[in-house]
């Protein structure tokens, strides 16, 4: 991949907290980057649910323009202390202690960042009405799929099918490495 080996500051500032707090799972460098470049076309609220120690949202502040603002909700009390150190002085980023659905009155958002997990908590329905017109969902942590239905772990993906025929959104699936890939769906 064609990208500076350097991270951005405050991703940098991340990934220490986040090995002090022994928490190694966090978004790859490659969404990363896919995630900065994306915030730097958005203003409003953004927001990511599922914090762990703040990897993923300061890859979305490396990339914010103007006074945009994020927020973002970790359910783990010890990991959401975390990653508020890391943003303690930033007045664009507000890290919650609280079950992602303490952000449901925060939106709608111009950009809502979340892991694919089970379809029932991040399936189109769950998020469509959380998301301005224009606004941009990005699901990470899925295995690139060549074949339609998307198929993982031997059984139709209905969490990435759902997304990608959804007419609310255009959706595309990317993948950021050989072994990882992302959707991304825009509202129409």
């Amino acid at each position: 991949m064609s990208a500076p080996p350097v991270l951005p500051e405050i991703v940098a500032r991340a990934f220490d907290v986040s090995r002090k707090a022994g928490y190694v799972s966090f978004c790859r460098n490659e969404t990363g980057r896919l995630l900065a470049t994306l915030a730097a076309t958005r203003a409003g609220t953004m927001a990511e649910f599922g914090t762990g120690c703040g990897v993923g949202t300061a890859w979305l502040r490396s990339g914010v323009r103007g006074d945009a603002r994020i927020v973002t909700a970790e359910l783990d009390a010890r990991l959401a202390d975390a990653a508020a150190e890391i943003f303690v002085d930033d007045p664009q980023v507000e890290v919650l202690s609280a079950d992602w659905s303490t952000l449901l009155d925060k939106g709608p958002f111009s950009l809502l960042f979340l892991d694919s997990g089970e379809p029932t908590e991040v399936g189109v329905d769950s998020v469509a009405d959380l998301v301005e017109e224009g606004g941009i969902v990005v699901l990470d942590d899925f295995t690139p799929c060549e074949v339609w239905p998307p198929i993982a772990y031997g059984r139709v993906d209905s969490l990435r099918e759902q997304w990608l025929v959804d007419e609310r959104f255009t959706a595309v699936e990317v993948m950021v490495a050989p072994d990882a890939s992302a959707l991304i769906a825009t509202k129409r």
